[in-house]
């Protein structure tokens, strides 16, 4: 049984709303979390490095953020123009968008953490291997999928 347009669109865009509000409350937890740390006691002791390093993991938080919203409040300000095909494509795009900075953002918060425990070598090791994981169980294992499943020409 074949589906038709009109039923494949709302089953896409249902779809990619549910991963967005997947997706939606890891980052506004990180990015609640990263808007209090400058105010605790202690934030005025990091040194410029550290500082450098959260304002650029609470900028890629907060981008995600943005891109992760963004298709609802597309959706809700152009949902009566029939326009669902295009609505659901940016969606993709920007929630794919707003994944790689929010791997960014793990990977910086991780790194930062892991430098003020111990040290930046730490620091560096433990972002490295926070990005090789995210890189592949997020993108790196589909490509291969994708690669894999092409018709060889």
């Amino acid at each position: 049984m074949t589906e038709s347009k009109g039923t494949r669109l709302d089953r896409e865009l249902n779809e990619l709303l549910q991963e967005l509000r997947v997706l939606l409350p890891g980052v506004q937890v990180l990015f609640a979390f990263l808007l209090t740390l400058p105010f605790t006691v202690g934030f005025e002791k990091t040194s410029e490095g550290e500082r450098v390093l959260f304002f650029l993991t609470l900028l890629a938080t907060a981008t995600s953020a943005v891109l992760l919203v963004a298709p609802g409040v597309r959706h809700r300000s152009r949902f009566r123009d029939r326009d669902k095909e295009a609505l659901i494509e940016s969606g993709n795009r920007l929630s794919l968008v707003a994944t790689v900075f929010l791997a960014f953002a793990i990977t910086m918060a991780m790194t930062l953490i892991a430098e003020y425990l111990y040290d930046w070598t730490v620091g560096g090791v433990t972002g490295l291997f926070v990005l090789t994981l995210t890189g592949w169980f997020w993108y790196g294992w589909s490509i291969r999928r994708e690669l894999k499943d092409r018709p060889r020409s």
